[in-house]
């Protein structure tokens, strides 16, 4: 058994709000650089509720200029367990 850790969605989202500002970007600016025609995506990353996909983060994170381990908070508390 290999514990592995776990992405904490809530802080990961706090996290995307924080970098968005951080670079002066609205919801709006995400939405109309992702493309979509609703802000929802975004405001669910940012409340927690979903995940980007990994080619969303990959454009968040060259988008924030930043890695996409500083957009992750993994959670090493509460960890998965995978057996094999």
């Amino acid at each position: 058994m290999v514990n592995l850790p776990v992405i904490d969605i809530i802080r990961t989202g706090q996290n995307i709000g924080r970098l968005r500002k951080q670079a002066g970007l609205s919801v709006r600016d995400l939405q109309d650089i992702f493309g979509f025609a609703t802000p929802q995506a975004i405001y669910k990353w940012q409340q927690g509720v979903a995940l980007p996909t990994i080619d969303n983060l990959v454009v968040l994170a060259a988008v924030l200029q930043v890695r996409l381990d500083d957009i992750l908070v993994t959670d090493t508390a509460a960890q998965a367990q995978i057996s094999a």
